[in-house]
C-alpha cells in the first residue's frame, strides 16, 4: 500500500495510520477481521479520542486505500473493500487556528544558534530557511546547492519538488542567503545537501540531515527561548503569516507554498479571521473602574 504513493509525507503519515489501526485490531478486535463493522468502530475510538478532524481523516483514507490495495492483489474480496471504502472520514469543524511566530520571536528565533561554532552556522541557516523561504522540513532536508540559483537578479529555490509532485520556485530572502554562505564556507563544501549532519566535536559526519533531525533541531532552539509548542510546521505558517501582514499578495504566498489552490492557503492563514482587529474590538463598550 505504502508503495502506491509517491509523497514521503503521505508514506510516513499512512504508515503510522495503519500501524496504529493494526495495533488496536489486534488488543480491540481481534479475529473480527477487515470489515466496514471493523473500521467504523477504529473511527469511533478515534473520536471518543478528541483528534483532530484532519488526523481522523488522513487515518481513514489510508485504511481505505490498504483495503483497496488487498482487493487489487486478490487478498479481499472487492465487496468487503467497497464496504470499507464506504466508511466516511469526520467533517471538520471551523478552522483550527494553528502556532505562529511574531516578527520580534521570528528574528529571536533566527538569531538564537551560537554562531561561533559549525553547528550554530549550520542551525542559523536551517531556521532561516524554514522561515525566510516557508519550506517543509522534508523539503529543507532534501535542498541541494544546486536548487539555490538566480533568477531575475535574485535567488531563489529552483525545482522544488513538493507536496503531491507539484514543482515550485520559492523566492529566497537575502539574509537567508548569507547565513547559507556562512555555514557553506565554514562546513568546506560547494555542491550536494545544504543541511547536513555535524557531530559533537563541531566536525560534519555525513552528508545528509533527516526530516526528524530537523524537527529536533526546531524544537531544541524553541525551547531556549521560552517556545516549547513551536514545530516545523509553524515557521512555514509563520512565513505565510508575516508575508501576509507585510501585504505580499495571497497567490504569490501561495505559489511560494506550493499549495495546490488558494482556498487551501486561505484556510492555512485564516485570512477571513482578523485577530488584531476583531469584531470585540469594534463594541465600543469598556468596565468601569474597580470601586465605581
Amino acid at each position: 500500500m505504502l508503495d502506491s504513493v509517491n509523497s514521503p509525507e503521505t508514506k510516513r503519515a499512512y504508515d503510522k495510520a495503519i500501524t496504529d489501526f493494526l495495533n488496536w485490531y489486534s488488543s480491540t478486535a481481534p479475529g473480527t477481521g477487515l470489515t466496514k463493522a471493523t473500521v467504523q468502530a477504529f473511527r469511533t475510538r478515534l473520536v471518543e479520542h478528541g483528534l483532530a478532524a484532519s488526523t481522523i481523516n488522513v487515518r481513514m483514507s489510508a485504511i481505505r486505500r490498504l483495503a483497496a490495495e488487498a482487493a487489487d492483489n486478490n487478498l479481499m474480496d472487492p465487496n468487503l473493500a467497497a464496504g470499507i471504502g464506504r466508511v466516511k472520514g469526520v467533517k471538520r469543524e471551523g478552522i483550527r487556528t494553528g502556532n505562529w511566530l511574531t516578527a520580534h520571536q521570528a528574528e529571536k528565533f533566527i538569531n538564537s544558534p551560537d554562531t561561533q561554532t559549525l553547528k550554530g552556522k549550520r542551525d542559523r541557516a536551517l531556521l532561516a530557511v524554514l522561515i525566510g523561504c516557508g519550506l517543509r522540513r522534508e523539503e529543507t532536508a532534501l535542498l541541494t546547492l544546486e536548487h539555490i540559483q538566480q533568477r531575475d537578479a535574485r535567488w531563489v529555490i529552483v525545482d522544488m519538488k513538493g507536496k503531491g509532485g507539484r514543482v515550485r520556485t520559492v523566492p529566497m530572502p537575502s539574509w537567508t542567503k548569507v547565513a547559507i554562505d556562512e555555514w557553506t564556507k565554514a562546513a568546506g563544501f560547494t555542491a550536494g545537501r545544504v543541511f547536513r549532519p555535524v557531530n559533537k566535536g563541531d566536525r560534519l559526519c555525513g552528508d545528509t540531515m533527516t526530516a526528524q533531525s530537523i524537527f529536533e533541531c526546531v524544537k531544541k532552539y524553541a525551547a531556549k527561548i521560552g517556545l516549547k509548542e513551536i514545530a516545523p510546521h509553524d515557521l512555514r505558517r509563520t512565513f505565510a503569516k508575516l508575508a501576509h501582514k507585510g501585504r505580499a499578495a495571497l497567490e504569490q504566498i501561495q505559489l511560494s507554498l506550493g499549495h495546490a489552490s488558494i482556498q487551501t492557503t486561505e484556510r492555512y492563514l485564516g485570512v477571513r479571521q482578523d485577530l488584531t482587529d476583531a469584531p470585540c474590538d469594534r463594541l465600543g463598550l469598556k468596565l468601569s473602574s474597580f470601586g465605581d
